[in-house]
């Protein structure tokens, strides 16, 4: 996500390489375009060609792979994406498959022959929304003993500041009902852990529901694991404000973190 409407013109240049001016503002982006359709080799390659060594993509597997065939008779689908991401090389920080609120404890085994069945080259990432993956002490430790066993990360999805109070604006009314209710979950299982945080469109709400994450992070820092943030809003309007917010509040306790890019100004246009 690095097109957002909302951005161009007031946090970034309303043309040119929007990829590259996205990368002034934070050094990892969730590829989640990619969840609705496998994009052309070609794309992919002007991706990489915009952004450096070090900035982190996490791509998400496409849903006819996670969804609509639940890892059955898609080999070939799977071939075609890693053949178009291959561009990106070690940009790709994870490859991130996100499940639906209907994929039970029941459906793990199938999960494992997939995970099993990957290519070792890349690394990999789940995000599962059902319940009893959080409830149930049985199916938490039978997920993470198969993530464990390919050195998979599972990915939390903290959405509880944002349902602590009714939405107030339109964007949040439509979250309201898309967004799931997942419970907390703070445990990392690999060297990469991968956090997402939806916030509220009110900035202090957001800040507020996240300083638990703030020793967290701080904490996986001290670890020496590399974690990476995507912080989110309802409309998203200054996300990459938030993240580079977080990023410096992690900072004051882990002084030893590396600063984000300076961003690119934005020219403001004239009349004349």
């Amino acid at each position: 996500m690095w097109t957002h409407k909302a951005w161009q013109g007031h946090l970034m240049p309303a043309g040119g390489d929007r990829l590259r001016a996205y990368a002034s503002w934070c050094d990892a982006v969730e590829g989640n375009t990619t969840f609705y359709a496998t994009p052309s080799r070609a794309t992919v390659e002007t991706w990489a060609r915009q952004v450096g060594e070090d900035f982190r993509f996490v791509v998400k597997l496409p849903k006819t792979i996670t969804h609509e065939r639940r890892f059955h008779g898609v080999d070939e689908e799977l071939r075609g994406f890693l053949d178009a991401i291959e561009p990106l090389g070690g940009r790709t920080h994870a490859l991130w498959l996100q499940l639906p609120g209907s994929f039970a404890p029941a459906d793990v085994p199938a999960l494992e022959s997939f995970l099993r069945r990957l290519p070792p080259d890349h690394r990999y990432a789940v995000e599962v929304r059902h319940r009893a993956f959080f409830e149930d002490a049985r199916a938490s430790a039978a997920l993470e003993g198969v993530l464990a066993g390919v050195d998979a990360e599972w990915i939390p999805f903290d959405t509880t500041a944002f349902f602590q109070a009714a939405p107030t604006s339109e964007a949040e009314r439509d979250a309201w009902g898309k967004k799931p209710r997942m419970p907390k979950r703070e445990r990392a299982l690999t060297s990469r852990p991968v956090l997402r945080y939806l916030g509220r469109d009110d900035t202090e709400r957001t800040v507020e529901g996240w300083q638990p994450w703030l020793d967290v992070v701080a904490g996986w820092l001290r670890e020496g694991r590399s974690p990476t943030v995507f912080l989110h809003t309802p409309d998203n309007a200054d996300a990459p404000v938030l993240a580079r917010r977080f990023h410096d509040e992690v900072r004051a306790r882990v002084p030893g973190l590396e600063p984000l890019p300076e961003a690119e100004p934005v020219e403001q246009g004239t009349l004349f």
